[in-house]
């Protein structure tokens, strides 16, 4: 990937994960409305379900809207012109852990996604049978 010049640019490349984050609550909000469909309203164990199923729904739909906008105000500073930065405070310890965290935080998302994606996908061929 080529490096960003500025640091708006470097915002609006990075307006992709939140922009992803929020496709995929909203894909994990209608999956919990096409499941809420098999249940049956009448029994009582059923209510239940569908009562926790309709607010993880609605909130899962709410927090897309959120991080898909922080991913629209992110994209639109792509122009933000470039400002002067203190080089030896970019490179600080503050700084380095700070972004050593973002990396493992990284590491630990992409692997947590590799497993659901593995376990969704059985899931999916099973569907399909």
């Amino acid at each position: 990937m080529e490096q960003p010049s500025t640091c708006g640019q470097g915002l609006a490349s990075r307006a992709i994960l939140p922009g992803k984050l929020g496709d995929m609550l909203t894909a994990v909000a209608r999956n919990l409305e096409a499941h809420m469909r098999a249940l049956d309203p009448a029994d009582s164990g059923a209510r239940k379900e569908l009562d926790a199923y309709a607010t993880l729904a609605t909130a899962h739909h709410d927090v897309a809207d959120r991080v898909s906008g922080i991913a629209d105000q992110m994209a639109g500073y792509r122009a933000l012109p470039m400002a002067a930065h203190d080089e030896a405070t970019m490179s600080d310890a503050v700084s380095h852990k700070a972004f050593a965290n973002l990396v493992r935080v990284e590491q630990e998302l992409a692997t947590m996604l590799q497993q659901l994606l593995r376990d969704d996908e059985q899931m999916l061929q099973q569907m399909t049978r």
